[in-house]
């Protein structure tokens, strides 16, 4: 086992345009405190404002994702938020790039709120996911009450809330919380490979159609209309349309960049 205090909180890497942030508190299976929490907000930071990085993927050591928050640390700490931006400036942020949740082993308590505010997620066939806050007298309240409800059949969702009762990734692919399931150890190798499939689109469309998915949330088809066309007109006049329009007519790979 490493030494917890020699170690960085979280490690980051690039590969190819893509920020690998990894969790590495693995003697505590990735707990969340306040500075492992800080320490991914600069990285998803970094992610939103370096122009070289076109998708993030969020991972864990020692084959885990996240235990959550670390329980230890709560009394002195409370929830490690970071600023408006909730857990580990992620659940209530509004990013603006993709992210993949790569996910080894447990996904539990804040450590699940952290996949579920992913936009796509990975996982091996041997994790699992979870929101016991209620046997620990706490509440999911950083977006696991709010989002699991949308991603899973009422009932299911309200049991696991309810009971914390564990979901197998295997289950969760079947009722489409898991964009791809893997074998064990291979969740971040099937990140990167979702990952190009999204670099291979338009940066500007992407960053557009997350903006609108986020922003027409709850809304009924008028309003989401109203609220999405300004977002997306912009869009249909730049060079980077007429771009892939003319590289779809001549067969061939759009230059995003021309």
């Amino acid at each position: 086992m490493s030494n917890p205090s020699a170690d960085p909180m979280v490690m980051t890497s690039r590969r190819d345009g893509v920020l690998v942030i990894t969790l590495n508190r693995p003697h505590v299976r990735n707990a969340i405190d306040q500075g492992l929490a800080d320490a991914v907000d600069t990285a998803l930071t970094t992610l939103d404002n370096d122009p070289g990085l076109e998708v993030g993927i969020l991972t864990g050591t020692g084959g885990h994702f996240c235990s959550g928050m670390d329980l230890k640390a709560f009394p002195t700490e409370g929830v490690p938020r970071v600023a408006d931006r909730g857990l580990a400036g992620l659940t209530r942020a509004h990013r603006a790039k993709p992210l993949i949740a790569a996910v080894e082993g447990a996904a539990v308590a804040g450590g699940f709120e952290l996949a579920l505010a992913c936009d796509l997620i990975t996982a091996a066939d041997t994790a699992f996911f979870a929101l016991p806050e209620v046997t620990r007298g706490l509440v999911a309240s950083e977006g696991g009450a709010i989002r699991l409800p949308r991603r899973l059949p009422h009932h299911l969702a309200m049991e696991m809330l309810l009971t914390a009762s564990p979901l197998p990734a295997s289950d969760a692919a079947c009722h489409g919380l898991v964009n791809q399931l893997t074998g064990e150890g291979k969740a971040l190798d099937a990140a990167f490979a979702l990952a190009a499939r999204v670099q291979a689109n338009s940066p500007h469309a992407i960053r557009a159609t997350r903006q609108v998915v986020n922003a027409t949330r709850g809304l009924d088809d008028d309003a989401a209309f109203t609220v999405q066309d300004p977002i997306t007109a912009p869009v249909f006049g730049t060079a980077i349309a007429t771009e892939g329009v003319r590289a779809f007519c001549e067969k061939r790979t759009p230059d995003w960049t021309a």
